[in-house]
C-alpha cells in the first residue's frame, strides 16, 4: 500500500482499522497530520515514516500498537503534537527526542516504556499526566531516580581455547578461574563505588532525618540595619534578621518541622515558625546549594533583595546562612495563594470582579516597581502570588535567579517547570536576550487566568488547550464575554473586562519588543478603571 504524497492531513480516527500502519506512510511527504487514533491497529510504529518531515501532529493514540518508539521520529523536526497514549509501547525513549525543538506536547501515558526520559528544555517541564502509568519510566516528570548503573566485573573466560602452550589445562580452568589484573582492579573499583553509593545514601538519610526532627541550629544576630553580623563555626550557621528580634519560640515544632510546610516550588520547600514577640514568619529552604553563590556574594544579594520594599510584595526579613544550607526569612502572609482562590474555591467564596482587578492592579504596581530597581522576578505564577488579610495581592518569591549565578535559561526553566505556560517563547531560544519582558508576558498570562479562572496550560485527553491562543481566538471571533469565568454569572463591567482582557493579549506577545512596560500597564489599568478621570485631567 502506498500513501501519495500530495496528502496534507490523514485523519482516520475512530474507525474499526485493524492490521499494522502500513511501510508506505513515508510515500506522504507532504502530509502535516496524521491521525489514527482510537482503532484497533497492531505491530510496531514503522521506521519509513521518517520521511514524512513536514509532519507536524502524530496522534496515534488508543490502539493497540507495541515495540519501542522508533528514533526515525526525532528526525521529524516540524513535530509539535505527538500523542502516543493507551498502546502497549516498550522499551527506552530514543534520547534524540530531545533534539525535537517545536514540541508543543508529547504524550506517552498508560504504556509500557522504561529507563530515563530525555534530556532537553521540553522534556524537562513535560507534565507528569504526559508520561503517567509507565511503570518503569524515571525522571523528574515522574519523580522517580533513575537508578546508577555500576560498571561489570571482568572476569577471564576459562573456556577460552587460545591459551598459549604451557598454560594451565582448559579442564582445570573450569574449576579454577583466573583473574586477570585489570579484572581485579575492576572489581575492586566497583566495590569502591558501590560503598560510596551506600554511604553517601546513609549520610542522606541521617541528614533528611536530622532536619524533619529537630530545628536548625543558628547563631543569631539582628539589628535594624544590614551591616549587623555575627560569626560563623563549623557548628552553626550565621542567621541575620534586617530587623526586629531574631529569636524563634518554636516551642514544641522544630523550625523546619515537617508539619510545619506550607508548600514546595522550583527553588525549595517553605515552613512556617513564630518569632519570640509571636509574630508568625515564613521560612523558604533553598534546595539549590550547589548553584548558590560564595557566601559573601549572597549575603550581598540577600540584602538588595531585602532592601526592595513594596505594599504588593512579600518583605524579605532576612536570611541563614551554612554552606550546605540557605534559608529565607519572608513575613507571613495568611490569605493563601491566587491559585487556591480561582481554582480550588478557596473558603468557598469566588473573587468577585472588583476583588480580581484590585489583584491585577496590585500585581502589575509591584512588577513596575521591581522593574524600577532593575530586578527580573522570573517566576511569575498564580501560586507565587499571595492573598492578604485585607484582599491585597502580595508578589513572592522575586529576583531568587539573582543568587545563582551558575543558573542559565535551561536549568531555569527546569527549576520553575510548574510554570509552564507563564514562561516567555524567548527561554527557548539562546539568542534572544532576558529582559524584563518576560516578566510582561507572564504578567499577560497572570491576567488571562484570574479573568477566565482557567488554568494558562490544560491538557485534555487528545489533545490541550492554551489559554493565550484560546482567548485571542473568541476575541477574533466576536464571543470574548464567553471566556469570563463562570463564577462570576454576568455579574461584571464588559467596559472593563474586555479592554483587561485585551491587555493581557498585548502583553503576551510572542515579540518582547511588542510588549508595553509595566509602568505603561499600570496606567492603561488605571484609564480602564476611571476612564472619566482621565479625561478630565487632560481637558
Amino acid at each position: 500500500m502506498s500513501i501519495q504524497g500530495f496528502i496534507s492531513v490523514l485523519d482516520l480516527s475512530e474507525n474499526q482499522l485493524n492490521g499494522s500502519i502500513p511501510l508506505g506512510i513515508g510515500g506522504a511527504i507532504s502530509l502535516k497530520e496524521l491521525r489514527l487514533e482510537k482503532n484497533s491497529l497492531v505491530g510496531i510504529i514503522p521506521t519509513s515514516i521518517e520521511k514524512c518531515t513536514s509532519l507536524t501532529s502524530l496522534i496515534l493514540s488508543r490502539n493497540n500498537l507495541t515495540g519501542p518508539i522508533p528514533t526515525a521520529i526525532a528526525k521529524l523536526s516540524s513535530l509539535q503534537i505527538v500523542n502516543l497514549s493507551f498502546n502497549r509501547l516498550t522499551g527506552t525513549l530514543p534520547k534524540e527526542l530531545a533534539n525535537l525543538g517545536r514540541l508543543l506536547s508529547f504524550n506517552i501515558s498508560h504504556n509500557q516504556l522504561q529507563g530515563a526520559l530525555p534530556g532537553g528544555s521540553f522534556f524537562n517541564t513535560i507534565s507528569p499526566s504526559s508520561v503517567a502509568f509507565n511503570p518503569s519510566l524515571c525522571g523528574a516528570a515522574v519523580d522517580k531516580t533513575c537508578p546508577t548503573v555500576l560498571p561489570k566485573p571482568i572476569v577471564l573466560n576459562p573456556n577460552s581455547t587460545d591459551s598459549p602452550p604451557g598454560s594451565i589445562p582448559q579442564n582445570f580452568a573450569h574449576k579454577k578461574s583466573i583473574l586477570s589484573i585489570s579484572a581485579l582492579i575492576a572489581i575492586g573499583a566497583a566495590a569502591v563505588i558501590v560503598i560510596g553509593v551506600i554511604a553517601i545514601t546513609v549520610l542522606n538519610l541521617r541528614v533528611r532525618s536530622s532536619t524533619s526532627r529537630s530545628a536548625v541550629p543558628l547563631v543569631l544576630s539582628g539589628g535594624d540595619d544590614f551591616s549587623r553580623s555575627s560569626t560563623t563555626d563549623a557548628n552553626s550557621g550565621k542567621l541575620v534578621m534586617f530587623s526586629g528580634d531574631p529569636d524563634f519560640s518554636t516551642g514544641k515544632h522544630a523550625l523546619l518541622n515537617k508539619d510545619c510546610e506550607l508548600g514546595r516550588g522550583g527553588f525549595g520547600a517553605v515552613y512556617k515558625t513564630v518569632l519570640k514577640d509571636g509574630r508568625p514568619i515564613a521560612i523558604k529552604k533553598l534546595t539549590v546549594s550547589s548553584l548558590v553563590k560564595s557566601q559573601e556574594e549572597f549575603e550581598m544579594e540577600v540584602k538588595k533583595l531585602g532592601m526592595i520594599r513594596h505594599p504588593n510584595l512579600v518583605s524579605l526579613e532576612g536570611y541563614y546562612w551554612t554552606p550546605s544550607l540557605q534559608l529565607l526569612i519572608y513575613e507571613f502572609i495568611s490569605g493563601g495563594s491566587l491559585y487556591k482562590h480561582l481554582h480550588e474555591d478557596y473558603d468557598g467564596n469566588s473573587l468577585s470582579w472588583n476583588d480580581r482587578f484590585n489583584i491585577i492592579l496590585g500585581i502589575a504596581k509591584s512588577l513596575a516597581h521591581l522593574h524600577k530597581v532593575n530586578t527580573i522576578h522570573y517566576n511569575l505564577k498564580s501560586s507565587n502570588i499571595l492573598i492578604d488579610s485585607a484582599g491585597e495581592p502580595k508578589v513572592a518569591d522575586f529576583g531568587l535567579a539573582r543568587l545563582l549565578p551558575m543558573l542559565d535559561r535551561y536549568v531555569l526553566s527546569k527549576k520553575i517547570n510548574s510554570a509552564l505556560g507563564y514562561m516567555a517563547p524567548e527561554f527557548a531560544c539562546r539568542t534572544v536576550k532576558i529582559t524584563d519582558k518576560c516578566d510582561v508576558y507572564g504578567f499577560g498570562v497572570l491576567v488571562l487566568e484570574v479573568v477566565t479562572g482557567k488554568i494558562p496550560v490544560e491538557y485534555m485527553e487528545d489533545d490541550m488547550v492554551v489559554l493565550c491562543d484560546m482567548v485571542r481566538g473568541a476575541l477574533e471571533e466576536g464571543r470574548v464575554e464567553e471566556c469570563v469565568d463562570g463564577r462570576l454569572q454576568g455579574n461584571f463591567p464588559a467596559d472593563e473586562v474586555i479592554p483587561v482582557m485585551k491587555l493581557g493579549l498585548i502583553c503576551t506577545s510572542q515579540v518582547p519588543s511588542n510588549r508595553p512596560d509595566m509602568g505603561e500597564v499600570v496606567n492603561i489599568l488605571d484609564l480602564i478603571r476611571c476612564p472619566s478621570e482621565e479625561q478630565d485631567e487632560l481637558m
